[in-house]
């Protein structure tokens, strides 16, 4: 382990300090590597790999064993972010214990050094089973996409009315009470998430929720540009790979089919003449 490896305890210690957490979801070596080294702070193998890797409409259908695929994958390539393992959907609802054998195996089979999971007060008792066992814990609250069947929709505007902005600072509170070292606000109004951030002792990870969080999360694909389907709001794209892809991709179609790939740049040569005169004379 390096030394300046990033730990639970050291993010919970820049709770309203500096500089501002960041936090991204990564499924593979590659981009783990490139993450790794910009220094974003946490890589998350996010559930959305369900829509994002596998192709699926959600990511209801994520398992237990595709985050520990995924988390072995980018764990290879990770030397200083932190590797949290989202919890799937229904590998952590059915009890704490059943919780406790699903974190386990992040941690154990995937290498995760702590875990992600969706909830408030209704999960507290989990949250603090899992970190009485050793588990460190991110939470996440607001909008909550494995909620997508109760909610209807991927992505619903949470704490407009005074009764949900009165739940989201209960739950924010119940899973910091619980042992979470950060909690994941998502997809509120950013005077909610300026309030949930003063009333809580750890940091909160905002996507969606404002500039008064500790720390930002968007989703890899959507800042990149790789992603294209619908743009949230929230979404700020820094690059546009997407177009940058599919124009090599056409440069490389019509290369191919000019003739002009490969060339005697990209082409090998045998050296030794002798081998050439033989090469000939072969039928």
């Amino acid at each position: 382990m390096t030394s300046d490896r990033i730990t639970p305890e050291s993010l919970r210690a820049r709770k309203g300090g500096s500089p501002p957490i960041t936090l991204l979801p990564v499924y593979d070596a590659t981009f783990a590597r490139l993450l790794d080294r910009a220094g974003i702070d946490i890589l998350l193998v996010g559930d959305t790999l369900g829509q994002l890797v596998q192709g699926r409409e959600n990511p209801l259908a994520v398992s237990v064993e595709d985050v520990i695929y995924h988390l072995q994958c980018v764990g290879r390539a990770a030397r200083r972010g932190l590797l949290v393992g989202d919890m799937p959907f229904m590998s952590f609802q059915i009890s704490p214990e059943e919780a406790l054998r699903n974190a386990g195996k992040l941690v154990k089979e995937g290498g995760a050094r702590a875990v992600k999971l969706e909830g408030g007060e209704r999960i507290a008792e989990t949250v603090n089973a899992l970190t009485r066992a050793g588990i460190p814990v991110i939470g996440h609250i607001g909008v909550q996409p494995q909620s997508m069947l109760i909610t209807g929709e991927m992505r619903l505007s949470a704490g407009k009315a005074l009764e949900d902005i009165r739940q989201l600072l209960r739950d924010a509170r119940a899973i910091a009470e619980a042992g979470a070292f950060a909690v994941v606000v998502e997809a509120v109004p950013r005077e909610v998430g300026k309030k949930v951030t003063e009333s809580i002792p750890i940091p909160t990870l905002g996507i969606g929720a404002g500039p008064d969080c500790d720390g930002q999360v968007l989703v890899t694909h959507d800042l990149l540009g790789l992603f294209t389907e619908f743009k949230p709001k929230f979404v700020k794209r820094y690059a546009h790979l997407a177009e940058t892809i599919e124009k090599a991709l056409g440069e490389f179609l019509a290369d191919v089919r000019e003739k002009r790939f490969p060339d005697e740049e990209h082409s090998y040569h045998l050296k030794d003449s002798s081998l050439l005169l033989e090469l000939e004379r072969l039928p």
